[in-house]
């Protein structure tokens, strides 16, 4: 049973956080610079 709950638990995590990537890619950000093209010179767009 604690294997069940700990497993639903990352289950949940993992969900959230690609949820957020999804969320952060949709809103024009990049995982590699953040949207600030000064600090990747433009190339991560």
């Amino acid at each position: 049973m604690g294997t069940a709950i700990t497993g639903a638990i990352l289950v949940c995590i993992v969900c959230l956080a690609v949820k957020s990537m999804v969320k952060d890619k949709r809103a024009g950000k990049s995982l590699q610079c953040s949207g600030d093209c000064k600090r990747c010179s433009g190339h991560c767009h």
